[in-house]
């Protein structure tokens, strides 16, 4: 008697292992929500309504970054710096990114894009630098003449190089070789190696380039 009495309060403190499965018609009742009486969308994974949250991803739901525009445009990083701003009420983080950008075809320009995010930072810098771009004189495939460019304490030496060589440089002055379509170039960074005044001075260098004329070249 005391098995049985224990038996039927299992029973009763469990209804939902005792309860038999629903039929059809059962569960399409049980999903009409009674106060508006529409039919509620369940998934069959989760047996939740669609729409509401659950631990588990369904398929779709990542976001999905939208495609870069195609420019036509080189456009690389050098550097980006952590800045910290010590101020009454706190301290104050920026980020600042020095870019290069070149159409590969003798035009190229830099620039220092400075925000509160990374992101926003690149692409300020960016925007700067395509409205910056400064056109470079060429011979073929390197540089008319031999020049050397300065700023602060950088000194930047650039001298033509023949077919193969390749672009013989350092990460920054590469960057504006690359973007403004330089493949044969032999360069040597003096004194400070700080990618700002690197940059700098390569730029005040290939602005004091003569253009020179292929014919007096070959005669």
């Amino acid at each position: 008697m005391e098995d049985k009495k224990l038996n039927q309060k299992s029973k009763t403190e469990n209804p939902a292992k005792s309860a038999p499965a629903r039929t059809g018609k059962e569960a399409e009742m049980a999903s009409v929500d009674k106060v508006t009486g529409k039919k509620l969308a369940y998934s069959s994974d989760t047996q939740r309504p669609q729409g509401s949250s659950s631990q588990g991803h369904r398929k779709g739901s990542r976001h999905q970054k939208p495609e870069a525009e195609s420019s036509g445009l080189i456009e690389s990083v050098i550097r980006i710096s952590r800045v910290a701003k010590v101020t009454k009420g706190g301290t104050k983080m920026s980020f600042s990114a020095l870019v290069v950008v070149g159409d590969g075809k003798g035009r190229v320009g830099y620039a220092l894009g400075k925000a509160a995010e990374v992101a926003i930072g690149i692409k300020k810098g960016m925007n700067a630098a395509k409205k910056r771009m400064i056109e470079i004189p060429r011979r073929e495939t390197t540089i008319p003449h031999q020049v050397q460019g300065k700023w602060c304490a950088t000194e930047v030496l650039l001298k033509p190089a023949s077919e193969g060589t390749g672009v013989i440089a350092s990460g920054p002055v590469r960057a504006i070789c690359d973007g403004a379509g330089i493949k044969n170039i032999l360069t040597k960074v003096h004194r400070s190696s700080n990618p700002l005044n690197v940059v700098k001075a390569t730029f005040e260098g290939l602005s004091r380039l003569k253009k020179v004329n292929i014919n007096q070249v070959t005669e």
